[in-house]
């Protein structure tokens, strides 16, 4: 078993169709707008059929707001790369951080000839592809000169420059012993496709990248592993997961990619598809369930067995509960105070407040201290569902921090209120609709994006195992209802400005009624959320999620 402990993420790899342009534009925009988080395209320049990469990613680049775009893979005889790492550098500039560059050594050696290229055996397209690393990285420097002298490539006094606004990975699309050892030594991620690397390849592949990055200094954990995968969605699941792909419904994809997750080390798995409802549902059913499979499966093997620990257990010792001033996520002053096990650290609500208008008073909140039996230690599988929680509310932090990146997107013109409105409503927390708690919210996209197993088992098992904090959960239920209508309010705000058209004295004011509800939207959710957390890492540390 071998898993890197990655991320999981998700992307696209439509066809650049120059017969239908706008398609690959279309399939973008339904990718930003359902969880997906790279947009891929491949690179052939010497194809009548396919529009040019570079100027179609720029293209999705500027329709987009958080995909990240990355050629899958550069044709390196055709693109020197000196020019591929200015195009690079630039679109990352522009789009806010948002590219990377994936590279190949070349391949279809006929046609790259034919549209002026050099042809090269393996060796030397190998050479190439390191010599021209080093050039790119140089450039990306932006300070001092470029200088490689290499066999195929030789740069001298030339000024690095332009530098990217941030650093874009470099995966290689690799195949061979000698260009996955390439991979290990230099590479940022490495980039197969199914099709020719079939899953039950990896792992040899995997232990020469890693093999050769140990060699290089390097921890092979520095190797993202992602996957050019395809499969179809519906029928029967049986034979999937070989070079034929993905099969069976949603739920099996997110089963087959944890498998390949957790024991192969992929986790960038890029679906190769033309049709905008399987982006959809890739986003929006397989992703969270992807996630939430795998993640299940790296606490459980973080936290091991519950319960007391035998002996000769060699797990860490169990943590003491802190409660005096100055302990481990202590609230701001003024809100209200409760013990929390140490070892887990709510985030801090500063009392910071933009609008003034929040529609619950803070002070009346209701805290439940721990029960006359609450233990004075936990264990680190105890640990896990409080902090479980707390690395969920980030995710919704994340969010929001998004919603303020999409409304300033609307107030500057770079983005249409429409393209607004369908971001936020694929986010969670407008998906959760507020009804189950927040820390449901990773579950809720998975069932139907409203209702999960924590509706109607995680408040109700928590009611029963601890009846004194009941009130808490009755309070944060009527914050649910008010952060809805605040989304709701949101909402309106963006129809407004969509029908002033951004226009005259009226859509200066649905300009700023916009920013006033995001300001609130900012205000309630940060109070609730550090509430919620400080109120039930306890309960949960003692009672778990069921």
């Amino acid at each position: 078993m071998t898993d890197y402990g990655h991320q999981i993420r998700l992307g696209i790899f439509p066809t650049p169709d120059a017969a239908d342009p706008q398609r690959a534009v279309a399939l973008a925009l339904a990718a930003d707008t359902s969880g997906i988080d790279v947009v891929s395209v491949q690179d052939h320049p010497y194809h009548k059929g396919q529009l040019d990469s570079w100027t179609l990613l720029s293209w999705i680049a500027a329709r987009t707001t958080s995909v990240r775009v990355a050629q899958n893979v550069a044709n390196l005889p055709l693109r020197p790369p000196v020019v591929l790492a200015n195009s690079v550098a630039t679109l990352d500039l522009l789009s806010g951080g948002r590219a990377d560059l994936g590279i190949g050594a070349g391949g279809f050696w006929d046609a790259i000839v034919a549209a002026g290229g050099p042809r090269r055996n393996p060796g030397e397209a190998v050479d190439a592809l390191v010599e021209a690393i080093d050039v790119v990285r140089q450039v990306w420097r932006g300070e001092g000169s470029v200088r490689v002298e290499g066999e195929h490539y030789r740069v001298k006094g030339l000024h690095s420059g332009p530098a990217p606004g941030a650093t874009p990975a470099i995966w290689i699309g690799a195949y061979g012993p000698r260009m996955q050892r390439v991979t290990g030594r230099l590479a940022d991620g490495w980039l197969p496709s199914m099709g020719y690397l079939a899953p039950d390849r990896l792992p040899e592949a995997n232990a020469r990248i890693d093999e050769a990055a140990a060699g290089a200094g390097r921890a092979p954990q520095d190797v993202v592993r992602l996957y050019n995968v395809h499969g179809r969605l519906g029928g029967s699941a049986a034979g999937a997961g070989g070079r034929g792909g993905l099969r069976g419904s949603a739920a099996d994809w997110a089963e087959q990619l944890a498998e390949l997750a957790l024991e192969h080390g992929m986790s960038t798995f890029i679906l190769a598809t033309d049709d905008a409802r399987t982006v959809q549902v890739y986003g929006q059913e397989v992703g969270p369930a992807l996630r939430d499979l795998v993640q299940a499966e790296r606490d459980s093997d973080t936290a091991g067995p519950a319960g007391p620990a035998s002996e000769g257990d060699e797990s860490p010792p169990p943590v003491e509960v802190s409660t005096g001033p100055g302990g481990a996520g202590n609230p701001a002053a003024g809100v209200t105070t409760v013990p929390v096990p140490a070892g887990i650290t709510p985030t801090p609500d500063d009392g910071t407040r933009l609008t003034g208008e929040l529609e619950w008073d803070e002070a009346s909140r209701p805290s439940a201290g721990p029960p006359p039996d609450a233990p004075a230690a936990y264990t680190p599988a105890q640990l896990a569902a409080p902090q479980h929680l707390i690395d969920i509310h980030d995710h919704l932090r994340e969010e929001l921090t998004r919603v303020r990146q999409v409304v300033d997107q609307v107030r500057d013109g770079h983005l249409q209120v429409g393209q607004a409105r369908s971001i936020i409503n694929t986010m969670a927390m407008r998906q959760n609709t507020w009804t189950l708690g927040a820390f449901c919210q990773s579950y809720c996209r998975v069932v139907t994006g409203h209702h999960t197993l924590e509706d109607r088992s995680v408040f109700p098992h928590l009611r029963r195992a601890e009846p004194g904090v009941a009130p808490v959960l009755d309070r944060l239920e009527e914050e649910h209802e008010v952060i809805a209508d605040v989304l709701d309010r949101l909402d309106r705000a963006l129809v407004r400005l969509a029908d002033e058209e951004g226009y005259g004295v009226q859509g200066r004011q649905a300009l700023d009624e916009l920013s006033r509800s995001v300001d609130l939207l900012t205000d309630t959710l940060l109070s609730h959320l550090s509430y919620e957390e400080r109120e039930l890492a306890g309960p949960l540390a003692r009672q778990g999620f069921s």
